[in-house]
């Protein structure tokens, strides 16, 4: 009998959609790419969009994982979350107010994580740094990497309190000697060589290969 493949739901923001990857469309394509040349029986669903934060994931996450079911009756067998740079962006001023609140952004996590643990393996990542020097973005926000630092630390937190896979990837980046070389001209988001560098954590990712040779 056929062996029916696993399916991975990437979901989240422009991080996941691959914005700024000219050469291999984003970190998430990468891993597809490299699992379909591995042979493995894996499928990934990279379902990333724009200037999402946790709010609008939570919003859309279960409709489209859903219906990538591909077999009837039947769900992914994981799903990777990328979530939470946009929320960290201050509105107007650099002292402005975040675009969620530290206290919400964690009560929304910790929510949201418990619904997908009921339903399948979820892995969740960290953020990346920004070039606060390149700032404001969109001439009306303000990304820092304070916020990105300290919201990370709110993931993490509440991965471990659920026991939930986490992998670090704003304070990993940010100990590379040429970090600022892999953000693009606007500040927040990854060149392909950031990209690259997030694509080769996650194939050595000892949780997420544990996921996809169990």
């Amino acid at each position: 009998m056929e062996t029916q493949p696993k399916q991975l739901v990437v979901i989240g923001d422009s991080s996941v959609y691959g914005w700024g990857d000219t050469e291999e469309g984003g970190w998430c394509n990468r891993l597809k790419c490299y699992w379909m040349k591995s042979n493995k029986s894996l499928v990934v669903y990279p379902l990333g969009i724009r200037g999402d934060g946790l709010e609008k994931v939570a919003k859309r996450w279960q409709k489209e994982w859903e219906c990538r079911g591909e077999l009837r009756r039947k769900v992914p067998n994981g799903l990777l979350l990328c979530v939470g740079i946009n929320d960290t962006a201050r509105v107007g001023r650099v002292d402005g107010r975040p675009q969620l609140s530290t206290e919400a952004f964690r009560f929304g996590l910790e929510e949201l994580l418990k619904k997908i643990k009921k339903e399948t393996y979820v892995l969740v990542m960290g953020m990346t740094p920004v070039n606060e020097s390149k700032m404001p973005f969109a001439k009306c926000l303000w990304y820092s990497n304070k916020g990105c630092f300290i919201y990370e630390r709110l993931i993490e937190e509440c991965c471990l309190e659920l026991d939930i896979p986490f992998l670090p990837t704003y304070s990993e980046m940010k100990k590379e000697a040429f970090w600022t070389e892999w953000i693009m001209t606007d500040g927040i988001h990854l060149n392909s060589k950031g990209h690259n560098w997030i694509y080769k954590k996650l194939i050595t990712w000892p949780s997420l290969i544990k996921w996809a040779n169990s």
